[in-house]
């Protein structure tokens, strides 16, 4: 007779099975992408097309699949057996010494490797439209991922063990953490009860000097007797919160930027609420990025500003500074841009979702406003990295019953914002599915025609070499739309832990003075690599262009725009 542990194990089993299920259907769900159903006709014509090569695979995969099950009968009998495929060198998921000590998970493990492989390989051997083949190798590598045998309770040996040395403890935590990250609406990645916005992050002193319905203007306080006469304001990205850029006080960009001496304002995007939700792209130029270009010139008492924009951030600053070249409009000094894409000819995986049904369907979603979710987004994102951002979850909060560990990043990975829908449905066609933005003259915006050729402005450009939203050679190609002298560089590791790489811990390292040209990989061929972070290139290409130093600013704002209230506002704490 079942004991009530096996009977919660193998419930949890059906509710994760159902997990999975409903995971692969949001992947596929009408108005994410072309279904996968119209591509696998295909696949299967070009197989029948090609047998021989169909042969030739099904062959070798066979053979290999005879030897790992006469390992495992070799193993049966005493003997030893070299395994027939191992896992990736960084692949967490079979780290467990009984996923090769015990026959029974060393077989299953390696009998899913080998399957895994041959699905990807047959998908990419096949003679398929280039874009229909990205298609189905991502659906593909989704598939595979969420099958993994260390995603389910009865076939991953940790999970079984905790829950034998805890009675079945283990998978009632699971559960409760199940059920709790059912009523939020998304998968816990970090603890976020070690965080809170003003207490612990976002924390560098200053004030809210202007707001409107669209965003909030921080001030910094000043943490040096003298700055630099130009100020910078920072124009982050609206899909998540600003506070990416002043995490905690050893981790803040803000704040080492205060530090040497940059007077810094930053724009606080407000969490859209249905009432906004037609507001326009046009109206985030005018009545956001003008207007806080606007407080802070008059604050700081200059004619020109230095600016920078993070990830769409950065989208969004260039098409201003595209429009005040349209109307011969001198308010800026140079300009900065970390992980941005000018040149959408290429944005890596998460254009598999962004095909003309998708983006109709959003158009038509929107056609009279409401906003897309942040957390629709959140899990578009997550997808690009399944094993990494799902599933790895899935296993420690569930299988497990363990609570994710206090990460910052996480923290604010999950602090998700929601957009205007039509903002979003022209993003979404006019960069991302038309790449329009790059054509002279192409878009219209505020009245004018915009001709990113036009922006003659000295340039920092950085890229980071692991993105995987912005990949490094298409940030690369914003060298080229642009006229001024831009300084390109590349860091290591990702979109946001490559940004986010604090001068002080000097980690990882960083390619410069490459020689320019219209080929990256030429560029980065002739790059040195230097060790530590970009933070301390940029602050030397800054102070071309910060000015005179002046004595520092204080009080905060003037007399037209004081402080509202303290950093980090209001804005950026709400949730939905």
């Amino acid at each position: 007779m079942p004991s009530l542990a096996d009977e919660i194990i193998e419930k949890f089993g059906q509710v994760n099975q159902k997990l999975a299920q409903e995971f692969l259907k949001t992947l596929t769900s009408p108005g994410k992408s072309e279904a996968p159903t119209e591509i696998l006709q295909s696949l299967g014509a070009s197989l029948n097309y090609e047998a021989e090569r169909w042969a030739d695979i099904q062959s070798r995969y066979y053979q290999k699949h005879l030897d790992l099950w006469m390992g495992l009968l070799g193993r049966q009998a005493g003997k030893e057996a070299s395994p027939v495929v191992e896992a990736e060198k960084g692949d967490r998921r079979f780290h467990a010494a009984e996923w090769k000590s015990v026959p029974y998970y060393d077989y299953l493990k390696q009998y899913y490797l080998l399957t895994g492989k041959w699905l990807l390989e047959l998908v990419d051997t096949a003679r398929l439209d280039p874009e229909a083949k990205r298609k189905l190798c991502f659906f593909t590598r989704q598939y595979v991922d969420a099958m993994s045998p260390s995603n389910f309770p009865t076939t991953n040996p940790e999970a079984l063990n905790l829950a034998m040395e805890t009675e079945g403890a283990s998978v009632l935590r699971g559960l409760e953490n199940l059920l709790a990250d059912i009523e939020k609406g998304r998968i816990s990645m970090t603890d976020e009860s070690a965080f809170e916005v003003g207490r612990n992050i976002a924390v560098t002193p200053g004030a809210v000097i202007y707001e409107n319905e669209l965003f909030q203007l921080l001030q910094y306080s000043p943490t040096t007797e003298t700055v630099y006469e130009r100020p910078l304001l920072m124009v982050p990205p609206f899909i998540n919160k600003y506070y990416i850029l002043d995490l905690q006080p050893e981790n803040s960009f803000v704040r080492f930027c205060l530090n040497q001496g940059i007077t810094v304002f930053l724009v606080s995007w407000r969490n859209i609420p249905p009432e906004l939700g037609a507001t326009a792209w046009d109206d985030y130029i005018e009545k956001a990025v003008f207007k806080a270009m606007e407080v802070a010139r008059d604050v700081a008492g200059v004619e020109k500003l230095n600016m920078l924009g993070f990830c769409v951030g950065g989208t969004l600053l260039c098409c201003a500074l595209a429009v005040l070249a349209a109307r011969e409009s001198d308010q800026v000094e140079s300009f900065t841009l970390l992980t941005s894409l000018l040149d959408f000819t290429d944005t890596g995986e998460i254009s598999v979702y962004v095909d003309e049904a998708y983006v109709q369907k959003r158009e038509k979603d929107f056609e009279h406003g409401g906003v897309l979710h942040g957390r629709d987004l959140a899990q578009t994102f997550a997808s690009l990295r399944a094993n990494e951002l799902i599933w790895f979850y899935v296993v420690n909060n569930y299988l497990k019953g363990r609570n994710p560990e206090p990460f910052d990043l996480l923290y604010w990975n999950s602090d998700s914002a929601n957009l205007p829908g039509r903002l979003y449905a022209y993003y979404a066609r006019n960069m991302y599915l038309e790449n329009n933005l790059r054509v002279p003259g192409k878009l219209t915006m505020c009245g004018v025609p915009v001709d990113l050729s036009k922006i003659r402005l000295p340039a920092f450009v950085l890229a980071t070499k692991e993105d995987h939203i912005v990949p490094w050679r298409s940030a690369y190609a914003s060298t080229r739309l642009v006229s001024g002298n831009v300084e390109f560089v590349l860091g290591a590791s990702g979109h946001i832990a490559g940004v986010i790489n604090p001068a002080s811990k000097n980690r990882r390292n960083c390619w410069i003075r490459g020689n320019s040209g219209d080929n990256p990989e030429a560029w980065l061929a002739s790059a040195e690599s230097v060790p530590g972070s970009w933070w301390n290139h940029w602050k030397e290409w800054f102070r071309e262009f910060g000015g005179s130093r002046v004595p520092a600013r204080r009080p905060l704002g003037n007399d037209q725009y004081r402080e509202i209230e303290p950093a980090p506002g209001r804005y950026v704490k709400v949730r939905f």
